[in-house]
């Protein structure tokens, strides 16, 4: 297995869960954050307003199914609380696909701002498949506290974009590969517009904007940093490429159920293949090759096996620093202080490339 490094540590199993240290990390920075005296200075941010998204010149090389035309959208902001010296705002802003869910239709996020006039460095930061957000919510906290500006986004059908009625149970991941395939299409174009609502705040550096997740958000950060040049910086936790064979090959009962319902109505490998590739970030590998790409997978990943994340390291080019844990996918949390360290060091870091 290739790695540049391997992180070493108890695999015991855990039973606190990501959310139990995340918390602890946050309460950590807040007791730091406040030992100190600060006078706040803050760029002020209208209560709604339009963002402007422009292509680069690199959008020729975005996948067709990615592709935005110019154009303006809408969006509202609204002052919530304070953590520490970080100023946190609710953020709305319409997605740029309408579905049949009206609830889906709008996007929901949190924007940590930095103390200070910036420029500053920023980071989309995207949320696990369970639907905690505690995880993008510390880590776009850890980055604000570290001088980067950071928003979250809820992808497709989570918190409040969940449908009712006869939709209630219609998720992006789902056991309907056409629906997954169309809410992962979603979700990159919703972070698309993210992207140009950080770009477009007058304290942020539209030329330093990366792109963060873990186990979801892993793979979402790398097929959106795909789809979106201006992400110049990528770090992908618990993420890979080649799912379709991940899901066929995996051994939980989850994935037994789907391959048995697929196979029973008539699907195939090949057809699983054929609606998934699409939405592959292995499919586009070659499009972060110009990017500074941090990889940290977990060595016995029960949920995305670690193959995944070589399989993407290679699609990239095996250029990207790839950074091994010696845990699973639930039990990597026990580094989670030191990896918060490793992002914010990556995101403070505009020199590597």
């Amino acid at each position: 297995m290739p790695f540049s490094k391997t992180v070493t540590g108890n695999r015991r199993p855990l039973s606190l869960l990501w959310g139990v240290l995340s918390c602890l990390v946050l309460l950590t920075g807040i007791v730091q954050a406040e030992s100190k005296p600060t006078t706040p200075a803050f760029v002020d941010i209208p209560e709604q307003g339009q963002v402007r998204f422009e292509t680069t010149s690199k959008e020729d090389q975005v996948p067709k199914r990615f592709h935005l035309d110019p154009h303006t959208f809408p969006f509202r902001c609204q002052f919530k609380r304070m953590s520490g010296p970080v100023k946190v705002y609710d953020v709305t802003f319409p997605s740029p696909v309408e579905t049949d869910v009206k609830e889906n239709n709008t996007v929901y996020g949190h924007y940590y701002q930095p103390e200070g006039t910036g420029p500053f460095p920023g980071c989309v930061c995207l949320h696990i498949l369970g639907g905690g957000f505690e995880l993008s919510e510390m880590s776009a906290n850890a980055l604000a506290r570290q001088g980067i500006a950071a928003l979250t986004i809820k992808m497709p059908y989570y918190a409040q974009r969940r449908g009712t009625g006869e939709f209630s149970r219609r998720r992006m991941i789902s056991f309907v590969p056409e629906h997954t395939a169309a809410g992962m299409t979603q979700a990159v174009l919703d972070i698309r517009r993210a992207a140009a609502w950080l770009a477009s705040r007058e304290e942020v550096d539209a030329d330093r904007l990366g792109v963060t997740g873990i186990s979801l958000g892993g793979i979402m950060s790398a097929l959106s940093s795909e789809a979106e040049p201006r992400f110049s910086k990528v770090a992908i936790y618990l993420g890979g490429g080649n799912l379709a064979l991940g899901i066929w090959e995996n051994p939980h009962p989850h994935a037994k159920f789907f391959r048995k319902q697929w196979l029973e109505h008539g699907g195939t490998y090949e057809s699983f293949v054929k609606i998934m590739s699409p939405v592959d970030p292995h499919t586009y590998g070659h499009l972060l090759k110009d990017r500074d790409v941090l990889m940290v997978a977990a060595k016995h990943d029960e949920i995305l096996p670690p193959e995944s994340a070589v399989a993407l390291w290679e699609s990239i080019g095996k250029q990207p620093e790839l950074v091994w844990l010696d845990a699973g996918h639930i039990s990597a949390a026990m580094y989670i202080f030191g990896e918060t360290q490793r992002l914010t060091t990556f995101f403070s870091n505009w020199d590597r490339k």
